[in-house]
């Protein structure tokens, strides 16, 4: 095979659609690497999304995009700190390398905990309720998550397991010199994450409390990346087990389980924050025209 056609990937449920997309984009002297790029347009949409929808979770534009300045640190750095711990025979000849995140290698769990501790911190600094920003902040996440796993796409990563599935992606194999069909999990998690969107974004307007969002991701996602996971070969491993798929296993299972136990208690409209706000607001309105 010509080496030029080594990263083509084809699709034969596509009817043998083949695309060999570039990883990078260079401007003049500037190199941009497509995975970076998609994922800051994933980003971009998601503060957008959230941006939009803000007032009816109780929450101000300004708030929002301040959170974004503590979340995105936070979740950079808990993303690359997840990925070393568990592939620390990476980094134990070198530990400085720890610190060379360019050259690649986070993870997108240890993103999520990150956000969701930036989100914690964010909250006690504007005063705002830490389940209504999640319940926001979550539906946020599987917008950026559906088009970020793209990303792998262009680098042709975070692939599954060889397959003669319907579903097969083509990737040429450097070392048996032929192309070999793998599982397409980016699509998988992306078309998942996307569903999960969907669906949570028309339960949210019906939602009865706060957090009822949030668990309703961890449940979604949580499932999704358990089964998910099985597949992929590029996995992160403490001892016998696959680290993030035993963390989405445990995540779905405990947010159903909470789930399914406020299903059961009764709820005041009254106390999601929204509505708080919007008293707090009519009542600080009613004394100053009595004033």
């Amino acid at each position: 095979m010509n080496p030029a056609n080594y990263s083509v990937i084809s699709f034969p449920f596509l009817g043998g659609l083949e695309v060999n997309p570039p990883r990078t984009l260079e401007i003049g002297p500037l190199t941009i690497h497509y995975y970076g790029l998609i994922i800051a347009v994933g980003l971009v949409l998601a503060v957008m999304y959230c941006c939009r929808r803000g007032k009816e979770f109780g929450l101000k534009e300004d708030d929002i995009l301040d959170g974004v300045l503590w979340i995105t640190p936070f979740a950079i750095v808990c993303a690359r700190i997840y990925y070393c711990v568990f592939s620390w025979e990476e980094y134990a000849a070198d530990p400085i390398s720890v610190l060379y995140i360019w050259n690649g290698g986070i993870a997108i769990y240890g993103g999520v905990l990150g956000a969701i501790l930036g989100m914690a911190v964010i909250s006690r600094v504007k005063k705002v309720k830490l389940t209504a920003v999640l319940d926001l902040i979550l539906l946020g996440f599987l917008i950026g998550q559906s088009i970020g796993r793209w990303g792998n796409f262009m680098n042709r990563e975070a692939f599954g397991a060889a397959t003669d599935s319907f579903f097969k992606m083509g990737l040429f194999n450097t070392r048996t010199n032929a192309v070999e069909y793998y599982h397409p999990t980016f699509l998988y998690e992306s078309l998942w994450n996307l569903c999960g969107f969907l669906l949570l974004h028309f339960l949210s307007k019906k939602r009865t409390f706060d957090g009822q969002i949030a668990l309703g991701y961890a449940a979604w996602y949580g499932l999704g990346r358990c089964i998910i996971e099985g597949l992929r070969v590029d996995s992160l491993w403490w001892g016998p087990f696959r680290v993030s798929q035993v963390l989405a296993g445990v995540s779905c299972i405990a947010a159903v389980a909470v789930l399914v136990w406020q299903s059961f208690r009764p709820h005041d409209p009254a106390k999601l924050f929204v509505n708080q706000v919007a008293a707090r607001t009519a009542e600080a309105k009613e004394n100053s025209a009595t004033e």
